[in-house]
């Protein structure tokens, strides 16, 4: 499995204030980042912080780009400390308070310059812009567009100090517009040579290299390859063509390869996608195949994935440049297209489910890797009330609602979303793996009633905040000794079931976390645990009732266990039941507290050391 697909490089757009929350989000949403807000003094962001020193340099530490609302001085100071490697610098930009200027402070030729410009064509700002080679020529050629990769960026300094000084430039190799239509001094003869070229070539001192991303790999293998073999012949096929690792664009198959963990191997080894193809896109390259199979017509339905899928990605006026190689368990062929490879316009993806657990709703009670993981989805799916609580974290993504009492088709739905190559979030409540969604994931994994490409979906379960830990901390510490959680809900679970674990749960002296306690028809279950766990307990014994916990309208109290009314709880109430050793303390503002002892304080000194907690 791979990691979260929310990027590290996805900017941070930070504001200090609720002054700039609407020039912040307004950059955030142009950009594609995300808004962090000072929790002091923000009211809804993204992401919120406490100290601003910290998070700027936690972020910088991990190469996100920076994007604050905030004096550039102030910016500066913050930074200062941990300025070290110009090479390694993520950008890092200023934006002034009343959107007049963007400054980009750092990171100027790592794509600071360009999100300068960028946001103020946004938000009709000045970008101040001050790299000579960006002002001179109109390009930073240490910084070539998406699509080029620089092979020698060491060299770019000497480069760029010549050309400054009045040399020209010769270009060789493939034509590139963005070179050829800049301000540069082209000669014939001159100092500098700018090459672009797909083959591995050295340079010299006034040499800069750029490897085009027109190349594609097309790789098929038997089902569970290994993925050091697969790697192996995939660098055997570039190495035959004596073509650079940095012009490969893509790696591609046939669709069903989508969930092989060798492609996926390949293509995390070059640090490029991984694409796929139905076997009716591959056999309508059968044409231009140099090596058709029979055999594998037959056992797939196309007359070759390796060539067939690297022809495909390269369209009609693409070419074959390294015919098909095998290795036991591997195939690998390469084609290159006629111009710079778009993977993203290229077969589909894997697809992606993140099943998400977003806490009772609030933002300060949802985990920054469940944001991510939404802030990086497509698509989102859920009850309505979840996808509502999701506030500007939902912008721009396309909302999949349903009602309660619709989770197999709210389920089936997202992983077939999934399953046409788009990344989506199944949002839950509380903990997606407790009393929701997760289960039925896998359940459908293993009982079927899915499609082949949802069957193939890349999956991720993010934990949440469940409502017995919320409604624990609201109160104290009741869960502080051993607990278990009973769904008091019959409709897919026997109530004979039911029965048997409360009463299981009552014998061994359990804390028990009712969930589902009540609805609109069913008023009976409650009741009965109640009065089958007095047989066990104490009437005295504390029960929490907390109502929509970490929302508007939060209520929590506390009932004894012989006085609990079943009217007093609804269906937004989790009801947690203390056990015998389960206490209550008022401490002196007067609050009431409940927790459940493990035995510490009965405990000496010396009987603690070494012992597990």
């Amino acid at each position: 499995m791979t990691g979260i697909a929310a990027s590290p490089a996805k900017p941070a757009v930070l504001i200090l204030s609720d002054a700039a929350a609407s020039l912040g989000r307004r950059i955030a949403t142009d950009i594609g980042g995300e808004l962090h807000g000072a929790a002091a003094r923000v009211e809804e962001a993204d992401l919120r912080f406490a100290s601003a020193k910290d998070h700027v340099q936690a972020l910088f530490a991990a190469g996100r780009p920076i994007v604050a609302v905030m004096a550039s001085g102030a910016l500066i100071r913050l930074l200062a400390p941990l300025l070290s490697d110009k090479q390694s610098e993520p950008p890092v930009l200023a934006v002034a308070e009343d959107g007049s200027s963007v400054v980009p402070l750092l990171g100027g030729h790592h794509g600071a310059n360009d999100l300068a410009r960028q946001i103020a064509t946004a938000i009709g700002a000045h970008a101040a812009i001050t790299t000579a080679g960006d002002l001179k020529f109109g390009l930073a050629l240490d910084q070539p567009p998406e699509g080029y990769v620089l092979a020698n960026p060491e060299r770019a300094k000497a480069v760029m100090a010549e050309l400054v000084a009045g040399s020209g430039a010769r270009l060789e190799g493939a034509s590139a517009n963005w070179l050829t239509q800049s301000r540069l001094p082209f000669k014939q003869e001159a100092r500098v040579t700018l090459t672009v070229t797909d083959q591995q070539k050295t340079s010299g001192e006034l040499k800069l290299v750029y490897h085009p991303k027109t190349l594609v790999l097309g790789m098929g293998c038997e089902r569970h390859a290994k993925p050091e073999e697969a790697i192996a012949l995939a660098e055997e096929a570039l190495a035959k063509g004596g073509f650079a690792k940095t012009s490969l664009a893509a790696v591609c198959s046939i669709d069903l390869k989508a969930d092989e963990t060798a492609i996926h191997a390949v293509a995390a080894h070059f640090g490029v996608p991984a694409r796929f193809f139905t076997a009716a896109t591959l056999e309508a390259e059968a044409p231009r195949l140099k090596n058709p199979s029979e055999v594998v017509f037959a056992e797939v339905g196309c007359h070759g994935v390796a060539e067939g899928a690297a022809l495909a990605a390269v369209g009609a006026s693409g070419e074959l440049v390294v015919e098909k190689i095998k290795s036991k368990g591997a195939t690998a062929a390469i084609a290159r297209a006629a111009d710079i490879v778009d993977p993203k316009t290229t077969g589909r993806a894997r697809g992606t489910l993140f099943v998400v657990g977003i806490g009772p709703g609030s933002e300060g009670w949802r985990s920054p890797e469940v944001s991510r993981m939404v802030q990086a989805s497509t698509d989102l799916v859920g009850y309505s009330l979840y996808l509502d609580l999701l506030g500007p974290l939902a912008d721009g993504k396309t909302r999949h609602d349903f009602d309660l009492g619709k989770e197999e088709a709210r389920v089936v739905h997202a992983m077939e979303l999934a399953g046409q190559g788009n990344t989506v979030a199944l949002v839950c409540s509380g903990d997606a793996g407790i009393y929701a969604m997760a289960t039925l994931v896998f359940e459908l994994f293993d009982k079927g009633g899915i499609t082949d490409g949802a069957s193939r979906i890349e999956v991720q379960v993010s934990p949440g905040i469940s409502a017995l830990q919320a409604a624990a901390a609201r109160i104290g510490a009741p869960l502080g000794h051993d607990f278990c959680t009973i769904s008091l809900s019959d409709l897919l679970t026997p109530w004979e079931h039911i029965q048997r674990r409360v009463k299981a749960a009552g014998e061994g002296d359990f804390v028990i976390a009712f969930y589902n306690p009540v609805s609109m028809k069913r008023r009976t279950q409650l009741a009965y645990a109640r009065d089958e766990l007095l047989k066990y307990r104490p009437s005295s014994t504390p029960v929490i009732l907390a109502t929509n916990l970490g929302r508007e309208g939060e209520t929590v109290r506390t009932v004894p266990l012989g006085e609990l009314n079943v009217d007093d709880v609804d269906m937004l109430t989790v009801v947690v039941v203390g056990s015998s050793e389960s206490r209550t303390v008022t401490t002196g503002d007067g609050k009431t507290w409940v927790y459940t002892p493990r035995g510490y304080s009965g405990k000496a000194d010396s009987g603690m050391k070494g012992s597990e907690v």
